[in-house]
């Protein structure tokens, strides 16, 4: 009975997680005008709990080794608790987007810690439960979208954040109660200099995006010389970075997952995935309320069929995994999500490609139902890819996969909002965005035959491989 009752605290942080960024991006089109504020700076309430979630990740498995998993998550609960109640009581756009990254310190500890405890409580079946956050996910982005719709037009955009604080107290009290006690903390090195560098590279690359937005007579507005120094300042810290990692005692990127084939195709993925994923989910409610002047309640509920198909068919995956192997279910899918990327371009510009007696509403309805369908099969598989390579260091893995999501994720957030912005026209501009990432989804497509086709492929010949890869 305690081994699910471990799995539901999990799957309740997990939850809570995703259901208050989804509920966030709902928001998104009130904060804009309550706080009378470019699309641009805005979006720094997504990027700024991106950006810190990405370092946090590859951190978290390090401060689990040293406090213990139990310590590590418990204080992850109680980071975001803090940072959701500061949320809401934030009276400007600057003190919100600081308390966005406090909330990020604890949401992205969450998954990889997660991920860590699993692995101890469940080895026998650890495939299955960690597909099955694939599924935990997308419930909470039913859930918040709808309710924080609900919210947002009766409470107003403060009472999302209100909503997330008693479920994140409930997290930290069911944790501390019964979650197994940490054995003796550990000692370890932390590269706090390498995390420095790492945020550092991360967020002056996305102050230039955002630069490049500020201008209000498009990009020739722009002081090109001051961005170029922004990009030339990040790609140092970002060498910087490699170079801290190699001499490090204790990296918080361990090279040797990084230089695997495998590893190496799996990150190009992921960060492909958050860019072209993460990156446009937060938009879609802006999408609906600009494109077909939709209410903030029909924008949150145009995502369901999306998060609802995702739900299922990532459930329906992770038990299939064992007979399909990895390469077919994320090949697949990856075609799916581009499929919807184009229908959503098109229908910006107007062109009812699945025929004019559509509804606005149901049409998107439709196109969310294809995109999550497309996540649904992909997501269990890439989730799992690479874990079994090194099982060992699965909450290491877990941790860079979902940094290199979220940094796609933020990267894809800031060149939208910028692009947004600048072409000023919103079928335009989403016409743009919206084909783009379709076409680069595509183009992730070559990294996936890099990935081991199965979990017995790897199991077989996968240490070879990523010996042979190493180079």
């Amino acid at each position: 009975m305690r081994r699910y009752l471990v799995f539901a605290i999990i799957g309740l942080s997990l939850l809570l997680y995703s259901s208050s960024f989804s509920a966030v991006s709902v928001a998104f089109p009130v904060l804009v005008s309550d706080f009378n504020t470019s699309v641009v700076l805005a979006g720094w309430v997504l990027n700024a709990f991106n950006l810190v979630s990405v370092t946090v990740m590859p951190l978290a498995g390090k401060v689990s080794e040293a406090l213990g998993s139990r310590r590590t998550f418990m204080l992850c609960a109680l980071l975001f608790t803090i940072g959701s109640v500061l949320c809401a009581i934030a009276p400007n756009i600057g003190l919100l987007i600081a308390a966005r990254v406090i909330q990020g310190l604890g949401g992205g500890g969450f998954m990889p810690t997660a991920t860590g405890i699993v692995i101890d409580h469940y080895p026998e079946a650890r495939q299955r439960y960690i597909g099955l956050f694939s599924s935990i996910v997308p419930f909470g982005m039913v859930v918040g979208p709808n309710v924080g719709g609900l919210m947002v037009q009766s409470l107003g955009w403060r009472s999302v954040f209100w909503l997330s604080v008693p479920l994140s107290v409930t997290v930290l009290v069911l944790s501390w109660i019964y979650f197994q006690r940490d054995s003796k903390r550990r000692t370890i090195t932390f590269d706090f200099k390498g995390a420095g560098l790492l945020f550092g590279g991360m967020l002056v690359f996305i102050l230039a995006l955002t630069e490049m937005g500020r201008g209000d007579s498009g990009f020739s507005g722009v002081s090109w010389p001051y961005v170029g120094t922004l990009f030339a300042l990040s790609i140092a810290l970002f060498i910087a970075f490699w170079r801290q990692e190699q001499r490090a005692i204790e990296p918080i990127v361990e090279l040797e997952v990084l230089k695997g084939r495998p590893f190496k195709a799996a990150n190009i993925y992921n960060m492909t995935w958050g860019f072209c994923v993460m990156g446009v989910n937060p938009l879609i409610p802006l999408y609906a309320v600009s494109i077909y002047g939709m209410t903030i309640l029909e924008s949150g509920v145009i995502i369901t069929p999306r998060s609802v198909m995702m739900m299922v068919f990532s459930t329906i995956t992770s038990f299939y995994l064992g007979k399909w192997g990895y390469r077919k279910p994320i090949l697949t899918g990856t075609l799916l999500i581009s499929f919807s990327l184009f229908l959503l371009s098109f229908e910006a510009r107007g062109i009812r490609v699945l025929g004019p007696d559509i509804s606005p509403l149901m049409l998107l309805l439709l196109v969310m139902g294809v995109s999550g369908l497309g996540a649904g099969i992909a997501a269990p598989a890439s989730n799992n890819a690479c874990l079994e390579l090194m099982p060992h260091k699965a909450a290491t893995i877990a941790g860079l996969r979902g940094m290199f999501r979220n940094l796609g994720g933020a990267i894809g957030v800031a060149v939208a909002t910028v692009l947004l912005h600048t072409i000023g026209n919103a079928q335009q501009a989403f016409y743009v965005v919206m084909l783009s990432l379709a076409l680069l989804m595509l183009m992730s497509i070559p990294s996936i035959f890099l990935l081991p086709r199965s979990a017995h492929d790897v199991n077989s010949r996968g240490r070879e491989t990523v010996k042979a890869g190493g180079g």
